[in-house]
């Protein structure tokens, strides 16, 4: 009998099913990617149901597909987009509004009133967040003073609020769980990092009924057993993390000062602390890495709005390209100093900057400028941007001189080759990069009793490839130089 724990990948642009043997080897995997949907300009959208109906089909076609009538599945994780915010009827399941995804600056005025206000440093001490229409509890109130009568059908208790995470759980178990993990309520700006609870001052500051709100977890618990999960009833959910702390996990960062990078849709550093919840006087978030029996351990993170979407928009938006696989042979062909920056600030840019209102660019552009140097400035924008990072860590007091990379962008070596020149130290590319769904896994199985501790996942790890940096110091200081300038133009 072979025996399996399934991952629920919940992404921003795809949902995946991957079946993970014991030693943390994916046997078989489906995916699906649903619409996006983009009412005006700054707003992004999913419609719930595309991602019900996707997360159910990739799970029965990977049961189908990968398991015997004698096969076992022993547990199952959910890792998910973060921030982006659902409101459904508690009777019904029914959301009342699309689902409204984290890359969303819809709310970025209403975010300005606040800081004016003076609320953001003590917002910050309690969440470990800046205000920005980026995080959940902005979201929400949208949609409770927008979509007419959800207010008053929250106060009286008939709503109930996730993130995806929660939202799943909900449909998986019909309704009878309403719960989230210590990762994800740390990303809704109502959560406090330091006592672990939801916190009445924030919820009063954004208008927010408690009723709303789930159970908050620890990352490897009892979330409930399945029964709307077709051939997957009767499991039970053990694990569930944000994308990108389950990204760290299944990267095994459990040691303070150990970082990874994850290059999906956007780019998340994240860099463990400890048991300290360090606050960045850059501009940085501190939130939970993971909590695990009742104990939370903390990260400094940079968030990047854009990395491999900006890859997307040449693909879709100017066609340059008809794969993101051949951006890798395009660069090789171009030199690194060709003179073009593109700044793909589509939704604002995140940290260190936070300006909701920036917007995207193209610079340095002459009539020998062609397709290769702008899908080259593309590549390259992803590794500036982490650099950026990079930078903030530094002035916190703390530089991560190896990084872990994972997701989707970091089969090209060229890109992983560039980063490692720009940041002036070594990446490292694990044998398995999509580990945002195995440490969905770890977590499930951890709780499940399969691993034994963090040390037996850590022995687990596996490096497929580092990259030493080879430029020079002073070509390093001069790109990442015109960058900044590039940066200073928006």
């Amino acid at each position: 009998m072979r025996q399996y724990i399934l991952s629920i990948d919940q992404g921003t642009t795809s949902s995946r099913a991957i079946l993970f043997d014991l030693q943390g080897n994916p046997r078989h995997s489906q995916q699906e990617e649903f619409p996006q949907h983009f009412p005006a300009s700054g707003w992004v959208e999913h419609d719930p149901e595309d991602i019900w109906s996707s997360v159910q089909r990739t799970i029965a076609r990977v049961l189908a597909d990968g398991c015997e009538p004698s096969d076992q599945v022993l547990a199952a994780g959910i890792t998910n987009q973060r921030e982006t915010t659902l409101l459904w009827d508690r009777q019904t399941g029914e959301p009342v509004y699309r689902a409204i995804v984290w890359q969303d600056r819809r709310t970025a005025a209403y975010c300005e009133i606040l800081k004016k206000q003076g609320a953001e440093p003590w917002v910050n001490d309690k969440t470990g967040l800046l205000i920005d229409p980026y995080f959940s509890a902005t979201k929400i109130r949208w949609i409770l003073d927008n979509v007419p009568g959800t207010r008053e059908r929250a106060e009286r208790g008939e709503l109930a609020f996730g993130t995806i995470d929660s939202f799943l759980l909900w449909r998986l178990t019909g309704g009878r769980e309403h719960r989230t993990d210590a990762t994800n309520a740390s990303r809704t700006l109502l959560f406090n990092i330091h006592s672990q609870t939801w916190d009445p001052e924030l919820l009063e500051l954004f208008g927010i009924p408690a009723s709303l709100l789930p159970e908050v977890m620890d990352s490897a618990d009892e979330f409930g057993q399945v029964t709307e999960g077709g051939a997957l009833n009767g499991v039970s959910v053990l694990g569930i993390a944000g994308d990108q702390q389950a990204a760290l996990f299944g990267q095994t960062c459990f040691n303070k000062g150990m970082a990874k990078s994850t290059y999906g849709t956007g780019c998340f550093l994240m860099l463990n602390t400890g048991d300290k919840a360090l606050r960045s006087e850059h501009r940085l978030l501190t939130t939970v890495a993971y909590r695990v029996k009742g104990k939370p351990t903390y990260a400094l993170e940079g968030s990047i709005f854009v990395a491999g979407a900006a890859i997307q928009w040449l693909r879709d938006g100017l066609r340059l390209i008809g794969d993101a696989c051949e951006t890798e042979p395009l660069a090789e062909g171009t030199p690194v100093d060709h003179g073009v920056y593109l700044v793909p600030a589509f939704t604002g840019l995140g940290a260190p900057y936070w300006d909701p209102n920036a917007r995207g660019a193209i610079f340095g552009l002459t009539r020998d400028t062609g397709i290769r140097e702008i899908v080259t400035a593309g590549l390259q924008s992803v590794c500036y941007q982490t650099k950026d990072l990079q930078k903030a860590m530094e002035r916190d007091g703390i530089r991560p001189v190896t990084l872990r990379v994972d997701g989707g962008m970091v089969a090209n070596s060229w890109v992983l080759q560039f980063l490692a020149d720009v940041l002036g130290a070594r990446v490292d590319r694990p044998s398995l990069v999509e580990t945002t769904a195995l440490g969905a896994a770890y977590l499930a199985g951890l709780q499940a009793g399969v691993y034994g501790s963090l040390e037996e996942l850590a022995g687990l790890w596996r490096c497929d490839r580092s990259f030493e940096p080879e430029m020079s110091k002073g070509d390093r200081d001069r790109l990442y130089e015109g960058w900044t300038r590039a940066v200073e133009k928006l």
